[in-house]
């Protein structure tokens, strides 16, 4: 095997990806298989959930499907204890789960604000901190938390779900401060806008998007594979000098 082959590799690896039914956490699922890893995929849809374990199993890994609410407190917890029963520990952890409800400032309702908040930034946490114990007792891990741009420039229409993400990069660097010295690395990755089902949602009408896709450099948007080949990196052996970091993928939107 080639070096460069194994500072990518996550062989004998177990990674955790919340959000795993669709989009970029069904794409981080097949890449993290392709890589070597076995995977715990967290998600509400078993249709979806089935799927992930289709394509981490298509690659020869080993795949546990667990199903969870993670705008609850207990579902997160429950998420971690049962991934940790099945595989004894957990080397990565994908935080990739993300909910979005476009509203202005002024039409925001506290029940949205609430629920964004749960998902996006309550739920990393407390997945955090039941899996980290047992990191922290092997001294190896990786927490990948998939964050946006708009964690670091504002969107109109965006407040729950900037002021989310702007949290989880401030997470990320909390527990790099805390974790980095059991050889625990901790990124953040803040993409632009990326074609998943709830990226066309938001951003298929071209009355939308256009103005956006306009606003980035590279002239369009990104794709479910582009955040996936990066989570990979950072799950790698190849990124460990990189900790605390909030990772731009996003076409060059915030260069300007």
């Amino acid at each position: 095997m080639a070096r460069y082959v194994e500072r990518f590799s996550l062989a004998g690896r177990r990674a955790l990806v919340t959000g795993a039914s669709r989009g970029i956490g069904l794409e981080i699922c097949a890449v993290l298989a392709d890589a070597g890893a076995d995977v715990a995929a967290v998600a509400r849809d078993p249709d979806g959930l089935a799927e992930a374990r289709a394509a981490v199993e298509a690659a020869g890994r080993e795949c546990v499907t667990i199903e969870a609410d993670l705008a609850t407190v207990e579902g997160p917890r429950a998420a971690a204890r049962q991934a940790l029963a099945h595989f004894g520990a957990i080397d990565v952890l994908v935080n990739n789960a993300a909910v979005s409800q476009p509203q202005s400032l002024l039409e925001t309702q506290a029940d949205d604000w609430d629920r964004t908040m749960a998902v996006n930034l309550r739920a990393p946490f407390l997945l955090a901190q039941v899996l980290a114990p047992k990191m922290i007792e092997r001294k190896r891990g990786k927490i990948i938390n998939v964050s946006s741009q708009t964690g670091i420039v504002a969107i109109p229409d965006h407040c729950a779900y900037a002021a989310s993400k702007n949290g989880l990069n401030a997470l990320t660097k909390a527990m790099t401060c805390e974790w980095a010295k059991h050889d625990i690395q901790c990124n953040a990755i803040c993409p632009t806008v990326i074609l998943t089902p709830m990226g066309e949602r938001v951003w298929g009408p071209p009355e939308k998007g256009d103005p956006m896709r306009a606003k980035i450099p590279a002239g369009r948007f990104g794709r479910p594979v582009e955040v996936a080949d990066l989570v990979l990196y950072l799950a790698s052996p190849a990124s460990d000098m990189i900790n605390g970091d909030t990772i731009m993928l996003d076409g060059g939107y915030t260069a300007l």
